[in-house]
This record gives structure tokens, C-alpha cells and sequence, in this order.
């Protein structure tokens, strides 16, 4: 079973360690490839806030079977 991270600007995202998310914050666009680049290979979810999925791009977090399955907050 994979693990559940998030990506985002702390604010948005710390709450999340709560309930066991592995956090990463990244509070800026490079901060966020950085993050999304050092993701272990045990995740299988990845939550990103609307800014990190913006810097990702649609390339990056779209469906792919070598990609963890990612959601974007609204």
C-alpha cells in the first residue's frame, strides 16, 4: 500500500500531517519541482494546492502507471 504526501505552501497544507500525510512545503514554483522530484517511490497519493499543481504542469501530474495518483485542492 503507498503512502499518502502533499505538496503545497505551508498554510495550506500542514493541517494535513494530522491525519499522517507526509507534508512538503513549497512555497514557490521551484520549491515545488524540488518537492515533487524527491517524492519517495512508496507514494501512491499526492495532494497538491492549486499553485503546485500549476507549477507542475499538466504533463507532469497527469495519469501515467510510473505517477502516484494526484489530486489537486480546490
Amino acid at each position: 500500500m503507498g503512502t499518502v504526501a502533499a505538496i503545497g505552501a505551508w498554510t495550506c497544507v500542514c493541517g494535513l500531517a494530522l491525519a499522517g500525510v507526509d507534508v512538503h512545503v513549497a512555497e514557490d514554483a521551484e520549491a515545488v519541482r524540488q518537492a515533487w522530484r524527491g517524492l519517495p517511490s512508496t507514494a501512491g497519493l499526492v495532494i497538491l494546492t492549486a499553485e503546485a499543481a500549476e507549477a507542475l504542469g499538466a504533463e507532469t501530474i497527469g495519469p501515467a502507471p510510473s505517477r502516484p495518483l494526484t489530486v489537486v485542492m480546490p
